[in-house]
């Protein structure tokens, strides 16, 4: 007789989830708050693509490393993705305590990386997570609620910019580190380090891992085991590999492309068109342009949590895909018009339905596959698709310096311009996908009974 997931209540899925809060707290930071640091450096605009390399490498070599791994690994006391979880929450929050002690911009680079490495260890497992604890009819729902938290740690993130911008203050003497790194963003990244920790902790001990069945055990004890049996895997997966997954890669080349361009150049964006100034110019008001982005990013985040259980009953009543076609089209045109405010007021009107768009981005693509995806492979599978999104990076932190300086005049409001077009590419290129997943309509409801 097969064996039946039981459903969890509403709970029990937020309480599994609670780690993911601490990752995008994390993440948010990166978005935010680790371009400017590299200005703060003395790093020139023209050098920020290839600065954030990290992000997506570590992604490409990690991600479906350690999806492969946790598909194999099963401890009684530890379980199979937990372990990651912690080991990656554990070096996470440590690069997040050194981060504002940089005192050269190689040194802010370096730990950049392995801040990207333990991001990755912790965060995907947790997509498979979802997939091994929850039946079919809760997974909407899981992934969602993911999108939730990311919304909340990138959210509390930005804000926390402005937060401590305001009460850690003097003389310009005595107002930054050595490096000429700014005392108040050592506050922000300070409480990610304890967030990182803490919030994974919380989800380890709270929520237990469905153990394997004996013929799945006899299974992972026969598997062969050796340094190159992960990579002969991935290889494996990506042979046989469902169409679905093939055609969401188009997509995802456009969408993550246009989200690293938008990151990257939002605040240099902010201080063009509201403070008229550039990081060479007064630091005072770039300073404030940067702030300003984190209360930008924050906000479209808020918008992020609070649309992300909505997107659960819009993708029931018309399909994932055609939630994502519409989200990501928002996206684009919410760029498109972003430039071209000068009220730092209205600035925040776009970006409602880029926050929409983001909550899509972290939860209705998977919904869209994973239905095609078999369970032993939940892992190596997620990995992958996280290789959609991190090539797309990497070719922009690769090309896209030469295609700022020779193509986009060097100005920072024509990449922000550039970056909605190719979402609104992106929304095309999902008309593609065949496959679609009509999310069943007692997705959304709460149940009572537990393990």
């Amino acid at each position: 007789m097969a064996f039946v997931k039981p459903k969890l209540t509403f709970w029990q899925i937020i309480n599994m989830n609670v780690g993911f809060f601490g990752i995008q707290y994390s993440f948010g930071l990166q978005q935010t708050a680790i371009n400017p640091l590299y200005t703060f450096l003395h790093a020139k605009p023209e050098q920020l693509p290839l600065l954030n390399l990290a992000g997506p490498m570590t992604g490409l070599l990690i991600q479906p490393i350690i999806g492969a791994l946790s598909d194999k690994t099963w401890h009684p006391r530890y379980g199979r993705r937990k372990p990651y979880f912690l080991m990656g929450a554990i070096f996470c929050s440590f690069c997040l305590f050194s981060f504002p002690f940089s005192r050269a911009l190689w040194m802010a680079a370096g730990l950049l990386w392995i801040l990207d490495a333990a991001n990755n260890t912790a965060m995907e497992p947790y997509r498979a997570f979802i997939a091994d604890k929850l039946p079919e009819k809760q997974r909407a729902l899981g992934f969602l609620t993911q999108s939730f938290f990311t919304g909340l740690g990138i959210t509390l993130a930005n804000l926390s910019l402005g937060f401590f911008k305001n009460i850690i203050h003097g003389e310009t003497k005595t107002s930054t580190g050595e490096s000429g790194i700014p005392y108040w963003v050592f506050g922000s990244f300070f409480v990610g380090a304890v967030c990182s920790i803490v919030s994974v902790i919380w989800s380890v001990t709270t929520t237990p891992e469905i153990p394997p069945t004996e013929e799945e055990l006899a299974e992972l004890k026969a598997r062969k085991r050796g340094f190159w049996e992960p990579l002969k895997e991935i290889f494996s997966a990506i042979g046989d590999m469902p169409s679905v997954m093939w055609k969401l890669a188009l997509v995802y080349l456009f969408q993550w492309y246009a989200m690293f361009c938008y990151w990257q150049f939002v605040s240099l964006s902010i201080a063009q068109t509201i403070f008229h100034t550039t990081p060479d110019g007064n630091k005072e008001l770039y300073e404030q342009a940067v702030v300003l982005a984190g209360k930008i990013n924050g906000f479209y985040n808020i918008v992020t949590f609070s649309s992300a259980f909505l997107l659960v009953w819009l993708a029931r009543k018309f399909s994932a895909k055609y939630v994502h076609i519409a989200c990501l089209a928002m996206a684009g045109i919410a760029l498109l018009v972003f430039v071209h405010i000068t009220d730092q007021t209205l600035l925040y009107a776009p970006m409602v339905g880029f926050g929409i768009a983001w909550a899509s981005m972290m939860g209705v693509p998977y919904i869209m596959v994973v239905g095609s995806i078999p369970k032993e492979r939940y892992g190596v599978y997620m990995g992958i698709i996280n290789m959609m999104i991190v090539i797309p990076m990497i070719f922009q932190t690769i090309s896209f310096g030469y295609v700022y300086k020779h193509f986009l005049g060097a100005n920072p409001l024509n990449a922000i311009t550039f970056a909605g077009v190719l979402l609104l590419i992106a929304a095309a290129a999902t008309m593609r996908i065949k496959r679609d997943v009509i999310v069943p309509d007692d997705s959304m409801v709460p149940v009572s009974s537990g393990h």
